[in-house]
């Protein structure tokens, strides 16, 4: 295969070196790595501890929703119970969808993710560790006082959606509903900054020679769920946004007295709202395939198909959204094509079924707990995505849509999806972290209550739907005929929760974390890497890759690993470091400085924290003081990055020598900005589309925007903001020193056209009068948003500067910063052009 960088493959042969390393050389990188001590604890940036605490407070979520889940069963076991008042059931059912779906399903996987990642591509640690931390920290601590308005009062009751008008400001006066909204908005900020984490690191931080055909599956997995995240999620992002700001400041976005729709919203939000299903189900179906071929003792059959069906299901699931809108009166052809590719986006499922169904024809499985629980979510999958089938089919839907039938099929495809997987997982992987593995025979137990209770909760929900029970009703008469099916629904939870509960006690008894790698060892004989001794450096060497299942087909290399005979056997330069690889062959590029605990990620995130929680209680003094000291925190632990290193080249290992700093395309932070400005268009390109579908739904209150003649004066600005962008990288590498200066006028030139643009339109349409007028200021509020940014950033630089850490070769900081000024122009090109040629 073609060299991407130059690099020779020959190199590799040098590789296992003879010999034992010098026994002195791990000491080095223990004490480099070494373990946290006291309030240590809270600074800490290991993936080793921030995964540990991570799926430790997603599992915490887990089981604050179940317990909800119960009360409601409780509530619902026999006619008119009284455990629960109704507007306390409509809390209860809100927050139980919301923490499953926000604060359990996705967080989850994406701690697994920064857990096992690091494991399985043999990389000392993902290329962003602080900005896991953060990413952590914010869950939690916004994740827990979001949970907590739950014990005031303060709860959202709109459902796990939250509609309009419903969760308007005439029918939802109280602040429970901004409860959700900005509690919410804040944690998909978290879950994307985990996803910018995952897709750098799969690309760029596997071991040499681990090109994609030779990734492990679950890494194809978290890099698909990654970058569904960043379409995704922005759409959610913004559709909050408008809903508080139309609760805040009366601007009609979702009003339709007043020009604006409410169905937008519900296109807004199931835009991201049904791919979360295939988010949701991608990492756990990664998880599967790692499972099975080591349970089934052979090769995963099928892998080239199954990663193409992993990419098909993550494009395919951005057609499926208004599968959910088929009752709101969609034209028959959308409702055709979007019924079409619900029922196509079974197909890719299929593939990995019928994958591992092979797997476990040709191998010799054994019935262990991982085997079990994948054997039952094979079954309990099935059953969902048949019933989804079903739903797809527009005269079905509209007999089922709201009926607790669908509630039984969106528990089947989630918990057969991702919850008995994750099981499977937690039994399957608990000896890679922990001093000793979980108990088989208790294991046994926990699969038989949590299959059968599964079954026994929610297959009697399908009669109930379809003898007429809808869903979020609080009580019911007798006489309905749903007594029977909610009274076994109710016995049903309670086994599913008692196999929850063994499975904690079991926890409790065998659990003992080890997070520089388990002593239970290899327990059920995979052939990859996360498998290798580990330390909390990871790996003692890291090694070259040459198939899938390297630990099987190489008996030798966990030896060869340890003895240190492979890449950095130590550290080349008295830091923490990892090599980073191109993208395709993964071949070494250079060696990334990793930075170390500290203190500024928890207090960015406990800031940002109190700034969403002050704006939710209305105190905004309190979010401003908040809000700028999140600010400095994180410009605080950004300070220490980019930092000059002595030596510019390093030997990593058998005479090879890498760069220790490259900028540009090549370096891990050029790529994070891409993604970053990806996430920012998303959001931007939501909000366009806001604007047009108002424009096309509700023509009687549009206003002629302002013609294009006027705003060629506000294009030209942007242009030059890109022009400044460009110049100032060009002046750069020149060796100018002023270099800056450019970049830093058009940060503000940007915020002075969008001052400008902003006062033409509000003597036109001030934002409260129609839905028009409100999508076109908030148009230009994300400019403004974005220009912020950016002339922050450009301060940023221009002090960087100022401090002589800047120079024609150490210049990434200047390269990020101009990447965003460019982009920040180029948004605001579109934009101006776009509000003004719409509806002209």
């Amino acid at each position: 295969m073609r060299s991407e960088t130059g690099f020779d493959p020959a190199l590799y042969d040098r590789f296992p070196t003879q010999g034992e390393r010098p026994k002195h050389e791990e000491p080095q990188l223990r004490r480099i790595w070494c373990a946290p001590k006291g309030w240590e604890y809270l600074t800490v940036v290991n993936n080793n501890y921030v995964g540990i605490y991570y799926l430790g407070t997603a599992f915490l979520f887990f089981l604050l929703a179940g317990v909800l889940a119960l009360v409601m069963r409780v509530q619902l076991a026999a006619p008119l119970m009284d455990v629960l008042p109704q507007a306390t059931y409509n809390q209860v059912f809100t927050m139980h969808g919301t923490v499953m779906m926000f604060l359990f399903a996705v967080p989850m996987v994406e701690a697994a993710g920064v857990l096992l990642l690091p494991q399985m591509l043999a990389a000392r640690d993902l290329p962003f560790p602080r900005l896991s931390a953060y990413a952590f920290w914010a869950y939690a601590v916004g994740g827990l006082a979001f949970f907590a308005s739950l014990f005031v009062g303060l709860a959202p009751d709109g459902g796990w959606f939250m509609y309009p008008p419903l969760t308007s400001k005439s029918y939802s006066p109280g602040i429970n509903t901004d409860f959700w909204l900005l509690g919410i908005g804040f944690i998909e900020i978290s879950a994307i900054a985990g996803a910018i984490e995952i897709i750098v690191g799969v690309l760029r931080t596997r071991a040499p020679g681990m090109s994609l055909d030779k990734m492990p599956i679950f890494a194809w997995a978290m890099l698909v769920f990654a970058v569904m995240i960043v379409i995704a999620f922005p759409s959610v992002i913004l559709a909050t946004l408008l809903l508080e700001i139309e609760r805040a400041f009366n601007w009609p976005f979702f009003d339709a007295t007043r020009g604006g729709d409410p169905l937008l919203w519900q296109h807004l939000f199931w835009f991201f709202g049904h791919p979360e299903v295939y988010i949701i189900f991608l990492p756990a179906a990664g998880m599967m395939s790692m499972i099975i071929p080591t349970i089934a003792r052979t090769e995963l059959v099928g892998y080239r198909l199954i990663v193409l069906a992993m990419i098909a299901t993550g494009f395919i699931s951005f057609g499926v959204w208004a599968h959910h809108m088929f009752a709101t009166g969609l034209p028959p052809m959308t409702s055709g094509f979007f019924s079409a590719a619900s029922m196509a986006v079974s197909m890719p499922a299929g593939i990995q079924v019928f994958s591992w169904i092979a797997t476990f024809a040709i191998g010799k499985p054994r019935f262990n707990t991982p085997g079990l629980f994948a054997m039952g979510s094979v079954v309990i999958f099935v059953t969902g995505g048949l019933t989804g089938v079903m739903v797809a089919l527009v005269p079905f839907d509209w007999q089922a849509h709201d009926t607790y039938f669908i509630v039984a099929h969106l528990h089947y495809v989630l918990i057969g999806g991702m919850v008995f997987p994750l099981f499977a997982a937690m039994y399957y992987w608990t000896p890679m972290v922990s001093r000793s593995a979980l108990s088989e025979r208790w294991g046994k137990w926990v699969f038989g209550l949590m299959f059968v209770g599964m079954n026994v909760a929610f297959m009697p929900m399908h009669l109930a739907g379809l003898m007429g029970m809808p869903r979020r009703v609080y009580t019911y008469l007798p006489g309905s005929g749903w007594d029977l099916p909610n009274l076994i629904s109710t016995i049903g939870a309670f086994m599913l929760a008692l196999g929850v509960l063994l499975f904690l006690i079991d926890m409790a008894r065998r659990f003992r974390l080890a997070p520089g790698g388990g002593n239970a060892g290899n327990t059920y004989g995979a052939g990859t890497l996360e498998w290798l001794p580990t330390e909390l450096f990871s790996t003692r060497s890291i090694p070259v890759v040459k198939s899938r299942e390297p630990l099987w087909d190489n008996p030798d290399l966990s030896d060869d690993v340890e003895q240190g005979r492979y890449f950095l056997p130590n550290s080349a330069t008295g830091r923490r470091e990892t090599i980073v690889t191109s993208p395709l062959l993964a071949e070494p590029q250079y060696l990334q400085m990793m930075p170390g605990p500290s203190p500024w990620p928890f207090a960015a995130a406990i800031f940002t924290a109190g700034f969403f929680l002050a704006l939710t209680v209305q105190a905004y003094m309190f979010a401003w003081v908040s809000g700028a000291l999140a600010t400095v925190a994180v410009l605080r632990w950004l300070w220490d990055t980019d930092r000059p290193v002595d030596q510019p080249h390093v030997d990593i290992g058998a005479g090879i020598r890498v760069p220790t700093y490259v900028t540009g395309p090549s370096s891990h932070g050029w790529w994070a900005m891409v993604i970053l400005m990806i996430v920012m268009g998303m959001i931007f390109a939501m909000a366009l589309f806001s604007l047009a579908f108002l424009w096309g739904n509700q023509p009687s209150f549009w206003t002629k925007p302002l013609p294009l003649t006027e705003g060629m004066g506000i294009v030209a600005g942007y242009a030059g903001v890109m022009l400044a962008a460009w110049a100032t990288r060009r002046l750069h590498l020149g060796g100018k020193s002023w270099a800056s200066i450019p970049v830093l006028l058009g940060a503000l030139a940007t915020l002075g056209l969008t001052w400008l643009d902003a006062s033409a339109w509000f003597a036109l349409l001030p934002p409260d009068t129609s839905g028009q007028s409100a999508a076109v200021n908030a148009i230009l509020c994300l400019q403004a948003m974005v220009g912020a940014i950016a002339m922050l950033m450009a301060a940023y630089l221009g002090w960087r500067a100022v401090k002589g850490l800047i120079s024609a070769t150490r210049n990434n900081t200047l390269d990020l910063t101009c990447l965003f000024v460019g982009y920040t122009g180029a948004q605001g090109l579109v934009g101006t052009i776009f509000s003004r040629a719409i509806g002209a």
